[in-house]
């Protein structure tokens, strides 16, 4: 059967924004005054935007109602999405583009498989809003990983089944996403040692390789 479609994690697979995550949950939780530091900031992989306000939050000491919730997650958006603004195709990690290219020529499809509602955002100013065949990501779903709707969404999109798509990805929720629909997980950056994984990418390009000749139909 092989693998006919490949879908992507984007924060920590296609690109990195993590610098961007944290500056802004940490203006957030300064501004709180709730400890916040890079140890927390791992906690919050692949996980959505509200629950992770739910992890910082833990350490406040006090509940916070549904509003206040919703306001303090809307702030943190703010800010992310202005450093988002000073992305540029420069910063696509090398490697990427080629990849993706001789990934398409060999007939693959491939898709975005993001928990972020910044997606589309990211994509366009990345210069990849054009490169995929299908984008699911946070304003379609309901529940994000460790669920694998946002995989499965992203496998109807590509009109494939689960077990004809790879998925990359950089986190442990994604690769149990992943696992739970029936894709085929991959694991790269800190899920590359992540033993449920089928494959462990050292780099990006690796896909080329695994994904072999498939067929164009």
């Amino acid at each position: 059967m092989g693998i006919k479609g490949v879908i992507f994690d984007l924060d920590g697979v296609l690109c990195s924004t993590d610098e961007c995550h944290y500056l802004a949950w940490k203006e957030l939780a300064d501004s709180l005054g709730i400890p916040f530091d890079e140890t927390i900031n791992r906690r919050l992989r692949g996980v959505s935007r509200m629950e992770s306000l739910d992890i910082i939050l833990q350490a406040a000491g006090r509940a916070f109602s549904s509003r206040e919730k919703q306001a303090l997650a809307a702030r943190k958006n703010e800010r992310y999405r202005r450093l988002l603004m000073k992305l540029t195709p420069a910063d696509l990690p090398g490697g990427v583009r080629a990849t993706l290219d001789e990934l398409r020529r060999r007939g693959l499809r491939l898709a975005v498989g993001s928990s972020s509602k910044n997606t589309p955002l990211i994509l366009q100013r990345l210069g990849l809003e054009d490169w995929f065949d299908a984008v699911a990501d946070g304003n379609d779903i309901t529940r994000s990983k460790p669920d694998p709707e946002v995989f499965l969404l992203a496998a109807e999109r590509l009109r494939l089944p689960p077990g004809e798509c790879m998925v990359v990805e950089d986190a442990d929720a994604g690769i149990e996403a992943a696992l739970a629909g029936g894709f085929i997980p991959a694991g790269i950056g800190p899920a590359k040692g992540n033993a449920k994984a089928a494959y462990h990418l050292e780099q990006f390009g690796q896909l080329i390789e695994l994904c072999g000749h498939a067929p164009v139909e």
